[in-house]
């Protein structure tokens, strides 16, 4: 189990190659320059300076490990000893030290932004399973005017977590049923869970650990087949959805009236089009629904965590402290 963090893309292979070729580069260059002005060079054994030995000298010499077999003898030499071979192997140290400097600092901000997301995590939402339901859940929570910094996710699956992370999303790499998993992503303090896992006897597991973990968070499940939906409900989730139902549904239902079809979409579609929002009732705005109704269209009012459909007998005059769910019209977005 690991946390990933959002992050621009690197790749270590292609750092590790221009390193490779800065630090040759530098035995080349000192290599020529020895080369170049070999007569003022001096071999332990009284010979001249071949291709090879000036390859010899630069690497000791770049490297700082400096044998002293072969030493500059003539002021030329010396001086470009001074000009450019020093100075090679002052950068050859520092690429080197650098890049040891790197891998500590890097190691060291890691485990410093791990400490501090997980001091601010509190009243987020946890995303469990990131394959096509939990990809779409997170659009519809991003719609809804949600934060990233606000939004965990969960995935058993290398790719599920790139995806997330190339998304700008915190990412646990772990079984979600797992309660050390739940915990790493402070599911104790979430605000709400969603369970898009791709099976129905995980999505019971996970939502009886989280229930175990966090009794007062919002768990919204999903599952593929709708005999196992009162069972997820049994498990302790607030919202169900089947998702095999659902698509039969629109399936059947685009067969008689495809338009409706279409503003359900819509509906579904959060930040685009038409929107279902949630709002209180003011104490002014106390009385006849109808009145209401001629400015929002209202879908049902909230009461005592009780949902009335807009025509109930008992939705028709709303009190300070309901809710409504209304379809709000958001604006078109110009390119």
């Amino acid at each position: 189990m690991s946390v990933a963090f959002p992050s621009p893309p690197v790749n270590p292979a292609r750092q590790i190659r221009w390193r490779v070729a800065l630090a040759l580069l530098l035995i080349l260059i000192g290599a020529v320059t020895a080369y170049a002005d070999r007569d003022g060079y001096r071999d332990a054994d009284g010979s001249g300076l071949s291709v090879l030995d000036a390859f010899y000298y630069s690497t000791v010499s770049v490297t700082t490990t400096g044998y002293g077999d072969i030493t500059p003898v003539s002021d030329s030499a010396r001086l470009l000893t001074t000009l450019i071979i020093t100075p090679t192997r002052v950068l050859f140290l520092i690429l080197l030290v650098g890049t040891t400097f790197e891998i500590l600092a890097a190691r060291t901000r890691a485990g410093y932004r791990e400490r501090r997301w997980r001091k601010g995590l509190r009243d987020h939402t946890i995303i469990c399973g990131f394959g096509t339901k939990g990809k779409s859940a997170l659009e519809a929570v991003l719609g809804s005017g949600a934060d990233k910094e606000r939004i965990v996710v969960i995935d058993s699956s290398d790719a599920g977590v790139a995806d997330a992370t190339g998304r700008g999303l915190v990412a646990l790499k772990g079984n979600a049923t797992s309660i050390s998993v739940l915990e790493e992503a402070n599911a104790r303090a979430a605000s709400a869970v969603v369970v898009a896992v791709n099976r129905d006897d995980t999505a019971v597991l996970v939502t009886l650990t989280v229930r175990q973990l966090n009794p007062g968070a919002y768990v919204v499940g999903a599952v593929r087949e709708q005999e196992n939906a009162l069972l997820l409900r049994q498990s302790g989730a607030n919202l169900v959805v089947t998702s095999s139902g659902a698509a039969g549904r629109l399936l059947g239902l685009g067969t008689l009236v495809p338009a409706a079809v279409s503003v359900l979409e819509d509906l579904l579609s959060s930040g685009q089009g038409l929107d279902v929002a949630e709002r209180a009732v003011s104490a002014a705005e106390a009385g006849p629904l109808p009145q209401l109704m001629v400015h929002e269209p209202v879908l049902a009012v909230v009461r005592n965590g009780t949902v009335l459909t807009y025509d109930a007998p008992e939705a028709q005059t709303v009190r300070e402290g309901d809710r409504l769910l209304y379809v709000k019209s958001n604006p078109a977005q110009t390119p």
